[in-house]
């Protein structure tokens, strides 16, 4: 009966009429913010429909503002209501009950609901990043505009929730300070807080929604829900694609090229850490066959891939099914697997260079035992060794001893490892060949781990130690960095040629992986970690 009273109500009451709203007390929508009433208390209301949100699984409301010294705003709750029964820009006055939803000052149950005429929409408040942050909390459910360029810089929320970390001045950066990183964001949401929204909104026509594209002149409804602002629009965001998809990389002619690569976890066992199918398997070996492809290289250091002989050759078969002899590759042969669930293995081409030696560190501080292999080049020059190392991550935090004192847990486990690493290095060198340590070292540039190799003579091959730095192989909590490295001595740096990071997957949404959503074709998402290479001259 109830319903049926608040239905008769909202529709006795003439869409669009041209009437003044009646004299009575209203209570200001400033006052409702301030939490000066009462939950579960009805109060009046009058304002101008700023932006209505009743589309199938939307909000389910509609936002009301007041502009008198100040913008306010406040979200109606009202599922039962419709886009006929409210346009933006109508004065309105309603009768509703004042609550809260996660914390957050509305109304519900609007009854008495009476248009009072058109009078346009309310100017979009400017809002500048990181400069207006301190203004956010007062302009909660007021529309707003940002005149500036704002840059996606994270995509792990897409398609679960339909949303996008947006930063002005640029992406965010894991060495940002935490309260410049803070003022910067703002999370572009869909208008709905529901999970895995179909279709998935603000992809482009290659159905991916890249890291570092870039949207402008973003207008909205601000709110603050999930520990985040976000900015619901009410029109469609425009993106400029500032970041397209990087083609595959040139042959290295006659250089040598060495890359590196994070495979995800490449598991025979379904099940596992990988692949849930067989299906997911091989859309994993078509994935990691394009990422081969497009890199090119003559020598290949892998990390993650399962510690069981079955799955290098596996892995190998397939990377090799359908090429040429000279681009055939072959898998050095590790002295000793270890303990753990993964391994890193180096793979090369014969035709290109040549396998003399190989040799594994046994140290028990090491997670996974690296790899060491040396290389003659078959058209003439020194032998190098190349060294395939995977450090511990950042997860599976202790509650004492080596927890996150900035850089991360197990840090202190990782300098450890590095430190070893470069030691067992200078015992294992022949003559004067140069070594090239080349993985995943979950550490990033400033962190202690990579100091440890610089005090050892070790650096950055991409030049990514120099500050400021911007180069990034990974993405976490829409902050990029960078954790897969090819370091070197003078001796790598004399014959260093091009290198670079092929961004195929760091920027990309998770959504488009083998196991997920909707996996997409070709390289991208094959892992959450970019490829890196370099070239080496003769």
């Amino acid at each position: 009966m109830h319903r049926l009273i608040l239905l008769l109500s909202l529709l006795l009451a003439s869409p669009w009429a041209s009437a003044a709203c009646p004299a009575v007390d209203t209570v200001p929508l400033a006052e409702l913010r301030a939490g000066a009433l009462a939950e579960g208390e009805r109060v009046t209301v009058e304002g101008v429909v700023s932006a209505t949100f009743f589309a199938e699984g939307q909000l389910g409301g509609f936002y009301l503002q007041q502009d008198d010294q100040r913008p306010t705003g406040l979200f109606v709750y009202a599922p039962q209501m419709g886009e006929h029964e409210l346009r933006p820009g109508s004065q309105i006055q309603l009768s509703a009950r004042f609550a809260r939803f996660h914390d957050r000052p509305q109304l519900t149950h609007p009854q008495q609901l009476r248009h009072c005429g058109d009078v346009g929409l309310p100017t979009p408040y400017p809002l500048q990043l990181p400069r207006d942050h301190r203004k956010l909390e007062q302009l909660a459910g007021v529309k707003v505009r940002f005149s500036q360029t704002l840059t996606v810089s994270g995509n792990y929320e897409l398609a679960r929730y339909g949303s996008l970390t947006l930063a002005a001045n640029g992406r965010l950066w894991r060495d940002d300070a935490p309260k410049e990183s803070k003022a910067r964001r703002i999370e572009l949401d869909d208008g709905s807080y529901r999970a895995n929204p179909r279709p998935i909104p603000y992809l482009s026509e290659e159905a991916t929604r890249r890291s570092g594209s870039r949207v402008e002149d973003l207008t909205g409804i601000l709110t603050h829900a999930f520990d985040a602002w976000r900015i619901h629009p009410t029109r469609e965001p425009r993106f400029v694609e500032a970041n397209p998809r990087p083609a595959p990389l040139p042959p290295p002619g006659e250089a040598l090229r060495i890359a590196t690569f994070n495979v995800e976890n490449y598991f025979l066992t379904l099940g596992q850490r990988g692949a849930g199918s067989r299906a997911e398997l091989q859309r994993q070996r078509d994935k990691l066959r394009a990422v081969v492809n497009g890199l090119d290289a003559d020598i290949l250091a892998l990390v993650e891939v399962e510690n069981r002989p079955e799955a290098l050759a596996d892995l190998l078969r397939q990377l090799n099914a359908g090429r040429a002899a000279e681009q055939q590759y072959h898998a050095v042969s590790h002295p000793y697997r270890g303990s753990d669930a993964i391994k890193v293995a180096l793979l090369y081409r014969p035709a290109r260079v040549e396998s003399l030696a190989a040799a594994a560190d046994r140290d028990t501080v090491h997670s996974r035992a690296p790899l060491l292999a040396w290389f003659r080049p078959q058209a003439g020059g020194a032998p190098f060794g190349v060294v395939a190392v995977h450090f511990k991550a950042k997860v599976g935090c202790p509650r004492s001893g080596d927890i996150d004192r900035g850089e991360g847990c197990w840090n202190r486990l990782r300098s450890e490892q590095a430190k070893r690493l470069t030691a067992w290095i200078s015992q294992q060198r022949r003559e004067d060949w140069p070594v090239i340590v080349a993985g995943d070292l979950n550490a990033y540039p400033n962190e202690q781990p990579l100091q440890r190799f610089a005090e050892a003579g070790k650096g950055d091959l991409l030049g990514a130690l120099e500050l400021p730095r911007r180069s990034y192989s990974y993405v976490f909590r829409s902050q990029a960095g960078q954790l897969d490295y090819l370091l070197g001595d003078e001796g790598i740096l004399q014959r260093l040629g091009n290198s670079g990071i092929w961004h195929i997957n760091a920027d990309e949404p998770p959504f488009l992986a083998y196991d997920a959503a909707a996996p997409s074709d070709g390289p991208w998402r094959s892992s959450d970690h970019d490829p890196v290479w370099i070239e080496l001259r003769h």
